[in-house]
């Protein structure tokens, strides 16, 4: 085990089963270079144009893009976490995504990341059983299998995960990429064999104070992830909630999201996606979006903004509540360019039309995503974060 892992592993602190996982965050120009690069990302022309700043000061300046960005691709993640699977425990740096279901790993195949070898750990359960999983780029596969599973000083007995090896849906970035596997946290209702999320496992064995998790994504600095319970040093004023009208993905009701206060979607249903690094929505919706604040096309189906140009704020109402993106809040700056933050990407009923409101939503707003009880319905908080 790496002096680096363990380091990170003894960082999970659990007191009164509330426990912290430190995230890590990518700087932004590691970030932007796994979205352009074509060596880092899936399924992007093999094309390159390093001074994109001298293209948007060219009033001529407009291009199709020739091809669509994919948004759950994993590797584009800008945090990620650390957990360990079986006895003695075998280290991962995963993204923790509340946009999918189940927990997959490596196995002993894959070279390039730390893989999980189930003839190394005293408490492994043979299961078998293929699993397969389709993402937007394509599938990733292998069969399941249950061991202890560790985040940080909490241990869950006997979660079921994925031992994977076939992964080209993550192409050739997840090869060189700094993230092991996925640990969902969305519903049971979605997962592979509707299997019980670990998430859902630490509840059901009572490792858990409540059956809440919450977010902190740094912008400056790594994140925080808590499991059953809140930090309200990470946060100012009070949460506000919305309810999940799907308890599937964490969907909440979309009223509007409005520029210049006209509302510019006629899109009903969000997700709250920690897997999702960007903003995303119907292709027409953004390109809309894009040409109200000013932002141009480029090759590889993004969109840039002039860094030093003023732009309008962008706000998103929920269920009633209004949350607000400023210009420095929707665009990402490396070098001498800035990042519109939003990417189209139509997904067809019966899952859409719907907006994902990724990373670059939740950095600004400190979430809460809470199961629910017996006589409280699943909800997703969100307060100032700070």
């Amino acid at each position: 085990m790496s002096r680096r892992f363990l380091c990170f592993l003894l960082l999970g602190l659990s007191t009164a089963a509330v426990l912290r996982v430190p995230m890590i965050k990518r700087n932004n120009d590691e970030f932007l270079s796994s979205l352009l690069n074509p060596i880092q990302s899936i399924h992007r022309p093999a094309i390159w144009i390093p001074n994109v700043n001298l293209l948007l000061q060219d009033p001529n300046f407009a291009v199709e893009g020739t091809a669509d960005v994919i948004i759950r691709d994993f590797q584009n993640a800008q945090y990620y976490g650390l957990i360990s699977i079986g006895t003695p425990p075998q280290p991962f740096a995963v993204v923790f995504d509340t946009g999918s279901s189940n927990l997959w790993v490596p196995d002993k195949k894959f070279g390039s990341h730390h893989v999980y070898d189930h003839t190394k750990s005293i408490t492994y359960k043979q299961n078998g059983s293929i699993f397969n999983i389709m993402y937007g780029s394509g599938p990733v596969s292998g069969f399941l299998s249950q061991d202890t599973l560790q985040v940080g000083k909490l241990t869950v007995s006997d979660q079921f995960f994925a031992e994977v090896n076939v992964t080209k849906g993550l192409g050739p970035a997840y090869y060189l990429g700094k993230f092991d596997g996925l640990f969902g946290l969305a519903f049971d209702t979605i997962s592979v064999d509707h299997l019980k999320t670990p998430f859902h496992r630490m509840v059901q064995q009572g490792l858990l104070d409540e059956p809440v998790f919450a977010f902190y994504l740094g912008d400056k600095k790594d994140g925080e992830l808590i499991l059953g319970g809140v930090d309200q040093s990470h946060y100012t004023g009070e949460l506000t909630y919305v309810d999940v009208i799907s308890a599937t993905y964490w969907t909440v009701q979309l009223d509007a999201i409005t520029i210049f206060d006209k509302n510019v979607t006629d899109v009903n249903k969000a997700i709250i996606d920690s897997g999702t690094s960007l903003i995303a929505g119907p292709k027409y919706q953004v390109a809309k979006l894009a040409k109200l604040v000013g932002a141009h096309k480029f090759i590889l189906g993004e969109y840039f903004i002039s860094c030093s140009a003023t732009a309008p704020d962008i706000s998103f109402v929920l269920n009633g509540k209004t949350f607000t993106l400023t210009k420095s809040e929707y665009t990402l700056k490396s070098g001498p360019f800035c990042l519109f933050a939003f990417v189209g990407m139509d997904i067809p009923p019966p899952a859409g039309p719907l907006w994902i409101l990724g990373d670059v939503f939740m950095r600004k707003h400190y979430t809460v995503f809470d199961w629910g009880t017996d006589t409280r319905k699943p909800r997703v908080g969100f307060a100032l974060a700070v």
